[in-house]
């Protein structure tokens, strides 16, 4: 077996169809975000960010970066190993006890990311669950496919949001079997949001458990920034939430949130968090100074909301194929996957403007698109000159306008 010719043959067709992922060098300059210094062969050119997860720029916030000085030199920099191990800090301790005060329940317990907590978690409840039938949305992240996957249970997937769908698989499935429905309230590469009340209502009636991934909305809606379930005031209906702390808290890290009984079950069985080292008390110490700042403050996220807003008007006006979202997400169609990533390399090398391509499998093909996040400190002025680089890129490009 020629093993290197099979590996450059599989990357050959992901390099023919469009979609060969190329990473940008850059380093983000601390207490300028979005602003982003950009490393190549030529050089070093100072960019701004257009498709960070880091939402509210937390990531650059005094408030955590002084609690992460604090825990450094406390600490040190690792946790010493896995959590059974040495590898629990009272860093740790003390954010599972805010992040289960954030979303009301009885217990949270970390992870690596959220990509873990959904495969560790959801691959807990098809493996402890005798006969689990999984219900999951089409639109699903990746990690909560494979969680269930992993769990070798049954899974039925659900047409996008359609709950007559939802009901009628619900419906068919025996009264007997234990059901999970899995869904997201924010989908990211769309914008828009699950009926959260609803679903909880059709779970009550079959008597299945509902799983929430709100990785892209904690932080962001709701009261004290739980997610778009507090917001709408169904949280308590859901059984158990999977959250991140690398987006809008702006550090690294993920968890799920549910009762004291179903935390220990993970706690207990899942090998993706029994068998890895813990998050360093740093990460921990900034995340916690984060959740605790956006419970109280309303600032940021009033102005996330006002700034995406903004935009999305901006690039209407503008004649550019924004797609429809309800959300702080804002994505433009360009439907090919050489275009979505000429467009890009455009706005980098014209514009100093970086925006990532978002390709198959991410989304389904001739969806390709690019992913606007805008921050709160994405101002007119950047908002402006994003708009007079993208006109420039579909006019210079020949890109289709129409969404």
């Amino acid at each position: 077996m020629d093993y290197e010719s099979q590996f450059n043959q599989a990357l050959s067709l992901v390099k023919r169809e469009g979609r060969y992922r190329v990473f940008a060098d850059i380093v983000r300059r601390r207490g300028a975000f979005p602003e982003a210094v950009h490393h190549t062969t030529q050089g070093q050119r100072p960019i701004t960010v257009w498709c960070s997860n880091d939402y509210l720029g937390m990531g650059q916030s005094a408030v955590v970066l002084e609690a992460m000085h604090a825990a450094i030199d406390e600490a040190g920099a690792g946790s010493g190993g896995t959590r059974n191990i040495s590898g629990t800090t009272h860093y740790h301790v003390e954010l599972e006890r805010e992040l289960a005060d954030l979303h009301g329940k009885e217990a949270a317990l970390l992870f690596t990311s959220g990509y873990i907590a959904n495969d560790a978690a959801l691959a807990t409840l098809g493996n402890i669950l005798p006969g689990c039938i999984f219900f999951s949305d089409a639109l699903n992240h990746a990690s909560m496919i494979e969680g269930m996957r992993h769990s070798k249970a049954k899974r039925q997937v659900w047409r996008h949001n359609d709950l007559a769908h939802l009901e009628e698989l619900l419906s068919a499935a025996d009264p007997l079997a234990a059901k999970v429905i899995a869904f997201e309230s924010v989908y990211s590469m769309d914008g828009d949001m699950a009926p959260i009340g609803a679903i909880c209502a059709l779970a009550k009636r079959f008597g299945a458990m509902t799983y929430l991934d709100e990785v892209h909305a904690v932080g962001l809606y709701g009261p004290r920034g739980a997610g778009v379930a507090e917001r709408d005031g169904v949280m308590r209906q859901v059984d158990v939430i999977n959250g991140t702390l690398a987006k809008a808290f702006g550090v690294m890290g993920g968890y799920i949130a549910a009762s004291s009984c179903f935390i220990d079950v993970v706690r207990s069985f899942a090998p993706g968090f029994i068998f890895t080292t813990s998050i360093p008390p740093v990460l921990a110490a900034g995340a916690l100074a984060s959740v605790r700042h956006l419970k109280s403050s309303q600032s940021e996220r009033t102005l996330h909301q006002e700034r995406a807003a903004a935009l999305k008007v901006l690039l209407r006006e503008a004649g550019l194929p924004v797609m429809p979202s309800t959300s702080h997400i804002v994505p433009i169609l360009v439907g090919d996957p050489v275009g979505c990533k000429e467009v890009c390399d455009y706005l980098l090398r014209e514009h100093a403007i970086y925006v990532q391509p978002i390709n198959y499998p991410t989304v389904p093909r001739g969806t390709e698109r690019l992913r606007l996040t805008p921050s709160p400190f994405h101002n007119d002025d950047k908002m402006k000159a994003l708009i007079v680089a993208l006109d420039d890129a579909w006019s210079q490009l020949n890109i289709k306008r129409a969404a």
